[in-house]
């Protein structure tokens, strides 16, 4: 019979990283496993949200826990929380998210993981993973704007919640931020003896050695991996682990009045961790014959800024076709309280050709959908919301239209300027008949029934698969919601349904 975690106790046992931050967080806990399984040990590994399957929230090894291994420990948790509801007063059972973080910490100490690696669900300091007392260290990557209903609508006042993860005497890394919000992280750590460092970028551990090759695409990523290497580092120094990287500076430096992380050579293991480091749905790359899908979850400006950097570098090292035509698209949704004309804006340099808006549902049936079905939103109130974006996009190819013939341009113009264009635009139900609709049965592993009658008769949507048949190359961009990219890997790589 399995005994379940029954005290908060329980959790000093883990030997837990813990991290938060507004952009990377879960790039830098998949960097910091990643490395630590490289060194034999046997890691457990908690995130959000899932893309395919909930199981993927729970990791060991890497490895989402198996359906066996879910409903072994689902039950005996479930049963033990009903047991001591109380129904005269306001405890009952935890909600969806609350559930999954006490099932992580039952999985992770009933499975003996030599450590687990926990990133934040929103925030921080009211998280309900903050249930940590004594974490092994903490890290927090790049912060910015997001779900400002939550967490403040400054950065400042979103540091604060994020330092909320800091505790008495736990070393504490972060990456570079912005001059407010570092100083907010630089005081709520002094208040509480948490000692912080700053992680000095990579290139510093990269000098009189080999370049470090990354699992992850895109140059942000860089940022992560820097912040992960300290996380393992330290937690390795923390167990009295040889082999942990010789250091190149051995006097601590300040800047910023923060002290400088060490400067190390990063070891073979830890390279190998970084090279072998997957996280699906950030800055991932499908090729399937003309087809080439980019997959990020991006939905905060900033993110969104790399990834559009990622994608046109990307594409700038795209080897031509030969002959006929390449084809552009964007596939895109954005939910929450998050500002899409803001998104969208951000994404006009990228001159698609057609852009997709669709809700995070695979199909229009929920059925046999749970695992990815919003139950707080109606299909009316995702699809009103889609049309949104279609007229926010709308406006805005509009004003990248510019001036009517013959009104002058300004002369800070460059010379020769890329002609603009015009992208048409298309709202479909569902991720299923949008991919229907931008494959045209092109993709060798995406092959669905046929479309159902109707589901073309849209003047663009007809002028536009005839492009798309013909197309020597598309290339395919999908955006705006880790929901919406999850869906998505759902219809094109089935495997991760299994």
């Amino acid at each position: 019979m399995v005994v379940c975690m029954s005290q908060v106790e329980d959790l000093d046992q883990l030997n837990i990283i813990h991290v938060t931050g507004t952009k990377g967080k879960g790039s830098t806990c998949a960097f910091t496993e990643r490395i630590l399984r490289s060194y034999g040990l046997k890691t457990g590994f908690f995130s959000s949200p899932h893309l395919v399957q909930v199981r993927e929230r729970i990791r060991i090894n890497g490895q989402p826990i198996s359906p066996e291994l879910f409903t072994k420990h689902f039950w005996p948790l479930y049963h033990r929380l009903e047991e001591t509801k109380d129904s005269s007063s306001y405890a009952s059972m935890p909600a969806y998210f609350r559930f999954l973080t006490l099932m992580a910490f039952h999985v992770f100490l009933q499975e003996k993981v030599d450590l687990a690696v926990v990133e934040v669900g929103i925030g921080g300091a009211y998280d309900c993973t903050n249930i940590i007392r004594k974490p092994a260290v903490c890290g927090i990557s790049s912060l910015g704007i997001d779900h400002t209903s939550i967490l403040g609508d400054t950065v400042e006042e979103i540091a604060w919640q994020k330092g909320g993860i800091f505790k008495r005497g736990v070393p504490a890394f972060t990456v570079l931020q912005p001059d407010g919000p570092l100083a907010v992280l630089r005081d709520r750590a002094q208040q509480i003896s948490c000692p912080l460092y700053l992680c000095p970028p990579l290139e510093a551990l990269e000098e009189g050695g080999p370049p470090l090759t990354l699992g992850l695409e895109g140059e942000h990523q860089r940022s992560n991996a820097a912040l992960a290497l300290q996380l393992a580092r330290c937690w390795l120094q923390q167990k009295d682990y040889r082999g942990i990287g010789e250091l190149k500076v051995s006097r601590p430096s300040l800047l910023r009045q923060m002290p400088l992380a060490p400067v190390f050579q990063p070891t073979t293991h830890m390279r190998h961790g970084l090279r072998d480091t997957e996280w699906l749905g950030r800055t991932q790359v499908l090729r399937r014959g003309p087809l080439t899908w980019y997959l990020d979850g991006a939905h905060t400006a900033s993110s969104m800024q790399a990834c559009v950097r990622w994608f046109r570098q990307a594409l700038h090292r795209r080897p031509r076709p030969s002959r006929g035509s390449e084809v552009l698209v964007l596939l895109f949704n954005s939910t929450g309280d998050r500002d899409p004309a803001a998104l969208l804006k951000l994404l006009q340099p990228c001159q698609f050709d057609y852009a997709v808006f669709c809700p995070n549902l695979t199909e229009v049936s929920t059925v046999g959908n749970a695992d990815q079905q919003n139950f707080m939103v109606t299909l009316d109130q995702v699809l009103l919301r889609c049309l949104a974006h279609q007229q926010h996009w709308s406006r805005l190819a509009e004003e990248q239209a510019g001036p009517e013939p013959g009104e002058p341009t300004s002369s800070l113009l460059a010379p020769h300027p890329p002609e603009p264009r015009s992208a048409s635009s298309l709202v479909f139900s569902c991720i299923s008949h949008a991919l229907l609709w931008i494959s045209q049965g092109r993709d060798p592993v995406f092959q669905p029934p046929s479309p159902p009658q109707g589901l073309f008769a849209h003047p663009v949507a007809g002028s536009g698969a005839g492009v798309l048949r013909e197309a020597a190359a598309i290339h395919v961009l999908v955006t705006g919601s880790l929901h919406l990219v999850g869906g998505v890997l759902k219809l094109l790589e089935p495997a991760l349904s299994q």
